[in-house]
């Protein structure tokens, strides 16, 4: 595919952007950007690059898009049995640690489960034994963001107003690759 001026415009209208907005979140003068555009001038390919990077991110699908919603989480006074029942029960591999002011306070995986592993551990409190918190991100985040994340992390948290409203994880994005999710 050949990037011209043209395509470019399509793309940031697409976008919904304005050349001065492109031209901010791009690092670059709206003059260049119109003139990127008209085809009188044959920009850096670094430039190319960031406009690029900024208007897939605007077009592409959000957290929103494909989180799952109604979070399953434990408390952090929660038995790692009660926490072990509800990863089997909804066949899910990680548990958030939230309390009960809504901060996220770490995560039990089947991981740190094994990981600690004893003939007490079913009655051993999940804050002895999980792990840091998954990262967080707002709900208009792009897909490109998680995907980084969840290189390291079993899970991404979606958030808005500092309020957890979704999850992320691998099995999702799985899914937008199968069309098993319809992806807005």
């Amino acid at each position: 595919m050949i990037i011209t001026g043209s395509l470019i415009r399509k793309l940031r209208l697409a976008a919904g952007l304005t050349q001065r907005q492109l031209a901010e979140l791009a690092g670059v003068s709206q003059a260049h950007i119109a003139k990127i555009e008209l085809g009188k001038v044959d920009p850096r390919l670094s430039t190319i690059n960031r406009i690029l990077e900024v208007l897939t991110e605007r077009l592409g699908p959000k957290c929103k898009d494909v989180m799952t919603k109604n979070v399953i989480f434990v408390r952090p006074d929660a038995t790692v049995k009660e926490a072990s029942e509800l990863m089997t029960k909804h066949a899910i591999d990680q548990l958030p640690v939230i309390d009960e002011y809504g901060r996220v306070l770490g995560t039990v995986t089947d991981r740190c489960i094994v990981k600690n592993l004893s003939p007490e551990i079913a009655n051993e409190r999940v804050d002895k034994i999980m792990e840091p918190p998954m990262p967080t991100v707002p709900e208009d985040a792009s897909l490109t963001k998680v995907r980084f994340l969840l290189e390291d992390h079993p899970g991404v948290l979606v958030v808005k107003g500092g309020e957890v409203v979704g999850i992320i994880t691998r099995a999702d994005l799985i899914k937008t690759v199968c069309g098993q999710l319809e992806v807005r």
